[in-house]
């Protein structure tokens, strides 16, 4: 194989490796919001490399030759260059790894501590330096080699197709820190295979002999590195933010970690502590001491209990749980529970005399590690023999049964956040939208109930949204008023939404009463309740719970609550999935005002950082775009037989390329999310799938005109929305690896059509101005930066359809540019 096409395929796939477990990586450590933002800066890297080479560009190629040999003297520089510049991306994560493991940022104290600015610089520095050098070496080459454009840029996109794979099979077995030193291993050999183009032919192999010091070089370096991940130093041990739940349960004193494993799309860590005590919406009725509990926690946080039953006096405390009363309400029930997590709404079910209980989980690491403490807890829930666990996520499941139930419970999993300022804006929950309130509902038997518990905010925002999806579920199945079909109460730190598809019954309403009554729990809402039976025990300030849940249940007034209401709690949908995004722009100047006032990340400024962290990109993009021109004198060579408004023809094309192709990757790695069940399945399939069709695509780039092209890339970028829509309400149901192998094949028409815009585009440039192919590098990279930022914040705010519109308009744009560029009279190349 070419050494130039190996080392472009490898230092690519050591780039997508080390790009998607930053994410696992930052999940863990921080936050899985955190993940896009440093992930986002960090590609800026990719475009300032490319202003480097424009500054300091490579020398004018001579005769054109195949690059499977490189008889001059400037290819065998090039090759020393790009040789170089992938040993110092090797070195680069390694050093990117321990800075952020090691960086003292915190962004809890960025508003109060201004030494937190510099450890913030620091921070992203060293993340942006892997994917500089990346860039560097990816962008020399299309420099060097123009006219190879088409085959360069497949090997690029082939190596990051498959390191978007290798993550799913080396996280699991090497943890997110063996995953990123695998990263710089093949780094290195994408160095070594540069080196070897440095060595004139045919005897290329005695002149590396004659080399004994580089000839040593690599495979010491080689071993040094499979050295440090078989057995890591204590400096590479994960360090994890101070607040994550793990982190706080560790310091107690007889705290120790009884199981610490990673899948492909999670960490999970099960801690035993007299410190934990653990259950949600317990009453404050039960005087009585919890039994013994294992804490089990999902990528750090999300703390949720493994009860230890050891005798019956031990499940008392769950008859002082809010899931109780349905049991009440339904005896002897078949119940549904999505997920469960260590089990407590399993023994809570089972408790109350269930019959059975279908149980999914959609994280087999989570029942492996619950199960793997049956000798030190006793028997676990999943044990039961009344217990059928399924190992799949919920809408799937769903899908392909037709098993109807007498209760449908979704488990609360997550652990209490301030969600009120848009803080963790960017989690996506497909378990949490109308349509899967509507899949819940359709799977109750006629008397079945659906029980939904969150967390109590003041003033509402999740319960509330909990409240809207199950109203607009319940309106659009058919069945009639939600106002006589829903029931809620709180306790102290939760709210209970249970609904059915007929009226409750006045008996029923008597048992929610006794119930609430016998627990000091709150009645929130039945139809005909005045103000005057709620907030009697656990008293809040006002009657923001009667009064919100009345509005949206009594449908005339919904929308317009949803439109006056401060937060954000109009019902989320497939196309939006966002549960915990609340954020208005209303909301701006209180989150201003109380801009480090709170103890929450950044400051507390929650969306805003989104529109901070756009501003920043847009500013240092538009400075290093600009830099050539401003440092004209050094970077002489972008003089050309060229008009300033052609120039910038070409460069709004590569700019264009940038903003489509992640306007509409962006947006299909969203939904893909509910197709797979998972985010990383979902991220590495549809990265696969479009990168390595992507790259085949390059390599036919030109036999396909680009005006004829791009509007064909425009059709079916807009008739993908449709299509997608289409094919996950039919293969939903289908076992995930017939998913997988549908989600592969539906992406490969459009990443066949989007990998040849780009070489297409270089191949253009080449023939007019080569020199300014860097520059149009830099441009495409940093457009992929600022779009990655805005399709995230429309997504939030107005789905993942709109953005995939938006993509097709962008692409629109770049076909009239390529339409007004092919009218030059000198154009040669048939566009």
């Amino acid at each position: 194989m070419n050494t130039l096409y190996a080392g472009v395929f490898l230092i690519s796939t050591a780039m997508l490796l080390f790009e998607l477990t930053l994410t696992r990586l930052f999940a863990v450590t921080q936050w899985y919001h955190f993940a896009f933002i440093s992930v986002s800066v960090a590609l800026l890297g990719f475009g300032a490399s490319g202003t480097w080479l424009t500054l300091y560009p490579v020398e004018p190629e001579g005769p054109q030759h195949p690059p499977y040999s490189f008889p001059s003297t400037r290819d065998r520089t090039v090759m020393g260059r790009l040789a170089a510049h992938a040993f110092l991306f090797s070195c680069s994560i390694l050093i990117a790894y321990l800075a952020v493991n090691h960086v003292p940022f915190d962004s809890y104290r960025i508003a109060l501590e201004q030494r937190q600015l510099l450890y913030l610089a620091l921070y992203y520095s060293a993340l942006i330096l892997p994917f500089f050098f990346a860039g560097f070496c990816i962008g020399l080459s299309l420099a060097a080699w123009p006219k190879w454009a088409n085959a360069l840029y497949a090997a690029n996109l082939a190596g990051s197709a498959a390191g978007s794979l290798m993550v799913l099979a080396l996280v699991p077995f090497l943890g997110g820190t063996g995953a990123a030193i695998s990263a710089s291993i093949l780094g290195l050999a994408a160095a070594f295979a540069f080196h070897l183009g440095t060595i004139p032919s045919p005897k290329g192999w005695q002149a590396l002999l004659r080399r004994p010091a580089l000839s040593l070089l690599y495979p010491i370096l080689f071993l040094v590195l499979l050295a440090v991940l078989v057995h890591p130093p204590a400096l590479f041990d994960l360090r994890l933010s101070p607040y994550k739940t793990l982190s706080i349960s560790l310091l107690f004193p007889d705290a120790r970690l009884l199981f610490s494993r990673w899948n492909a799309f999670s960490r999970v860590d099960v801690v035993e502590s007299a410190g934990i005590h653990s259950a949600p919406g317990l009453s404050l009725a039960f005087t009585e001491d919890l039994p013994r509990q294992l804490g089990l926690l999902v990528d750090g946080g999300n703390l949720s209990p493994i009860p230890c039953i050891q005798s019956p006096a031990d499940e008392r405390f769950l008859q002082y749980l809010p899931a109780a009363f349905v049991y009440q309400l339904r005896p002897n029930a078949r119940a549904l529970v999505i997920e469960p997590r260590g089990g407590l709404d399993i023994l809570t079910a089972l408790h109350h005399g269930a019959s059975s209980v279908v149980a999914l989980e959609s994280n087999p690491l989570v029942v492996q590690a619950v199960r793997e403490q049956a000798d030190n807890c006793g028997a676990t829930a999943y044990d039961d023999p009344r217990v059928v666990l399924a190992l799949e996520e919920a809408r799937s499941y769903l899908r392909r049964s037709k098993e109807r139930f007498d209760v449908v419970q979704l488990s609360l999993s997550d652990t209490y956040q301030p969600v009120i300022s848009g803080a963790y804006s960017l989690s996506e929950s497909y378990a949490y939208t109308v349509e899967a309130f509507l899949e819940y509902l359709n799977h109750l038997h006629e008397e079945g109930i659906l029980v939904i518990t969150r967390w109590v905010q003041s003033p509402p925002t999740e319960e509330l949204r909990a409240c809207a999806l199950v109203a607009e579920a319940l309106c659009r199945s058919g069945v009639g008023d939600p106002s006589q079909r829903v029931i809620a109460f709180r306790t102290w730190s939760t709210a209970t939404i249970l609904a059915k598809r007929t009226p409750f019954r006045s008996d029923e309403i008597v048992q929610l009463k006794e119930f609430c009554a016998a627990r000091n729990f709150d009645v929130i809402y039945y139809s005909g309740i005045t103000a005057e039976e709620t907030n009697r025990y656990n008293i809040l300030r006002d009657t923001a719970h009667y009064d919100t849940f009345h509005q949206v249940l009594s449908g005339g007034e919904r929308q317009d609550l949803y439109k006056q209401y401060p937060y954000e709690v109009s019902p989320t949908t497939d196309d939006r999935p966002f549960f915990f995004h609340y954020f208005k722009w209303g909301q701006t100047p209180s989150i201003l005002r109380g801009l480090g006032k709170t103890w929450q990340p950044f400051g507390g400024s929650g969306f805003l950082i989104l529109v901070a962290l756009l501003v920043l990109a847009l500013l240092l993009s538009t400075a290093l775009i600009l830099l050539p021109l401003v440092l004209r004198s050094r970077a002489t060579k972008l003089s050309a037989p060229i008009s300033l408004r052609r120039a910038a023809g070409y460069l709004l094309y590569f700019a264009c390329l940038g903003l489509g192709f992640l306007f509409v990757e962006m947006p299909l790695l969203q939904q893909f999310i509910l197709f797979l069940g998972q985010p990383t399945y979902s991220f590495s399939l549809v990265l696969f799938s479009l990168l390595l069709f992507s790259g085949l695509g390059s390599y036919v780039a030109g036999r396909f005109p680009l005006l004829r092209l791009l509007p064909v890339l425009v059709l079916v970028v807009l008739v993908y929305p449709f299509f997608l829509s289409r094919l996950f309400a039919l293969a939903i149901g289908w076992s995930l690896p017939l998913r997988l192998v549908v989600a592969t094949g539906s992406l490969g028409p459009l990443g066949f059509l989007l990998g040849q815009p780009m070489p297409g585009g270089i191949r253009l440039l080449e023939e007019r101005a080569p020199q300014w192919i860097p520059w149009a590098w830099a441009v495409n990279g940093f457009a992929s930066v600022i779009s990655s930022i805005i399709a995230v914040m429309g997504a939030v705010s107005f789905g993942f359809s709109r953005i995939l519109i938006a993509g097709t308009g962008v692409y629109l744009l770049a076909w009239a540019v390529i339409a007004a560029l092919s009218s030059h009279p000198n154009t040669k190349t048939a566009i």
